[in-house]
């Protein structure tokens, strides 16, 4: 019996024990039309002088058939029953129908012979006409054949997919427990020195702390916090999996002033590495219709990864441009390395890292929530190598109404 998503139809069930079957592949194609109505109609008058059974296959809706039955072109007409199978495709259907035809009527009636030869020659009538009847192969068995053997590929393929994740979880977990050791120091280094100098002040330093070392020591214990938060955000939505929606808030946010904000937190990482920060963000800008955490994320991620990426004494640049109507492109593009053409698709995927990367501290995942992020808000993001070298990453948002 057929499963109700098979589009298969029967034109013909006759009720004779041994008959003819055939599958005529079609497709929806323009061009395909006039074939494809002249093939039914000749098999509709041939069906009127000799019984036989076909169905007809659409490959748009049941390609795995296609690739099982091996059909590289369509109309085509299959003969799958009595064996040997044959198969004619090509336009002139009706002219290699004519010229089979009476080979296929002399098999169908051979293998009737056969077949009640073998009933015959059975000591248990019942048994033996149930195993002719079970000799005779079903296109519906087939059909159910193909099927389980496609759930099967796609069960193992989710099976594959499972096994990834939880070990890359493992990973992660591993990963964190690292990486957290570096922020958790240095902020603890920092609030323990300003306790020592606060209880303590001339015998532990040896000198007070002044204002502008004690905003610094604050600044640097809140950025360590904000890097520790980063990281288990990033982690906790990685494990909620690719499919995963986020919640967004979209409200009128202002992008130069949130991007100053970051730039001026992350100013210290700036400077470890002498680089050189440019900006160049209109004071006209129009607002976007965004959830500030989230694009926050995202602006957070890209300077970060331009940090990591760019040498010492590199350039990093931050752009913003009214570039529609409709959309704000932002830009952060760096003197690094840049990505390989052949990865500049690829470097959004979950987990993926280029080979040069692996050395280097991360997960794979933070472009990918990037990703995931600007799609959420109905943007693009993307990335692409300049002339002078280096990478630009770029994304868009909508403009608040």
């Amino acid at each position: 019996m057929l499963t109700p998503n098979c589009k298969v139809a029967h034109e013909n069930s006759p009720d004779a024990e041994a008959t003819l079957q055939l599958l005529l592949f079609v497709d929806e194609r323009p061009s395909s039309r006039k074939p494809i109505h002249r093939i039914r109609n000749y098999l509709e008058s041939l069906k009127q002088e000799y019984p036989f059974e076909l169905m007809i296959v659409d490959v748009g809706e049941q390609p795995y058939l296609a690739e099982h039955f091996k059909i590289v072109a369509t109309p085509a007409l299959l003969k799958i029953h009595p064996q040997p199978r044959q198969t004619l495709a090509g336009t002139n259907l009706v002219g290699q129908l004519k010229n089979c035809w009476s080979r296929w009527q002399r098999c169908i009636e051979d293998y009737q012979t056969e077949l009640k030869e073998e009933v015959a020659s059975s000591t248990n009538a019942s048994i033996s006409s149930e195993n002719g009847s079970s000799a005779k192969p079903s296109i519906e068995s087939s059909i159910e054949v193909i099927q389980l053997t496609d759930e099967i590929f796609r069960l193992n393929q989710e099976n594959a997919a499972l096994r990834e994740n939880l070990y890359f979880k493992d990973q992660i977990l591993s990963m964190l427990a690292h990486d957290l050791r570096n922020p958790l120091t240095a902020a603890s280094i920092a609030l323990e020195t300003l306790e020592l100098g606060q209880n303590n002040p001339i015998q532990s330093l040896g000198a007070e702390l002044t204002p502008t070392l004690k905003a610094r020591l604050f600044e640097q214990a809140r950025i360590q916090l904000r890097i520790i938060d980063r990281m288990i955000t990033e982690i906790l939505q990685a494990a909620k999996g690719s499919n995963a929606d986020f919640y967004v808030k979209p409200r009128q946010l202002a992008l130069g002033p949130l991007c100053q904000e970051i730039l001026n937190q992350m100013q210290e990482s700036f400077q470890l590495k002498c680089q050189i920060v440019e900006t160049d963000i209109p004071q006209d800008l129009p607002p976007v219709h965004a959830d500030s955490e989230l694009v926050r994320q995202v602006i957070v991620n890209l300077l970060d990864n331009a940090n990591k990426y760019t040498p010492k004494g590199g350039k990093i640049q931050v752009s913003m441009l009214h570039r529609t109507t409709q959309k704000v492109q932002v830009s952060v593009c760096d003197t690094g390395p840049g990505i390989p053409a052949e990865n500049c698709d690829r470097i959004f995927e979950n987990h993926f890292r280029l080979k040069r990367d692996q050395a280097i501290d991360g997960y794979g995942i933070g472009l990918s929530l990037c990703q995931r992020i600007i799609r959420a808000h109905y943007g693009r993001i993307w990335v692409d190598s300049p002339p002078k070298g280096g990478g630009c990453f770029h994304f868009t948002l909508p403009i608040y109404r």
